[in-house]
């Protein structure tokens, strides 16, 4: 079995998407407390991509508007799919900020 087709556990998961973030040009402009939720921006945007174990609470989303998408890992993901859920995060966000398209690679071949 290749890397790519073995399923990684949520934690494993969340940090390789945070580096593939960075990889497209995110920077981590936050963390909560926990440490479970990393908040991602391109540079100049206020706008923020959340990645995190779970869902955010609809007090969360009241306070905190700068938030415009959340990419969560909550179970085990293949690197196919973890690949697909950054590329949706990404158009997601692109879609909601005047940056524009956000450049896609495919970090894991199918």
């Amino acid at each position: 079995m290749s890397d790519h087709d073995r399923a990684l556990p949520p934690a494993a998961a969340l940090a390789l998407a945070a580096k593939l973030l960075q990889a497209h040009g995110f920077i981590i402009v936050a963390r909560n407390e926990r440490g479970d939720s990393l908040y991602l921006a391109l540079q100049g945007q206020d706008a923020t991509l959340r990645l995190s174990s779970h869902a955010r609470r609809p007090r969360q989303r009241r306070t905190h508007p700068e938030v415009v998408t959340s990419l969560v890992v909550a179970t085990p993901k293949r690197g196919r799919q973890l690949s697909a859920m950054i590329a949706a995060a990404q158009r997601d966000y692109a879609a909601r900020t005047t940056k524009g398209p956000v450049q896609e690679e495919r970090p894991f071949a199918e």
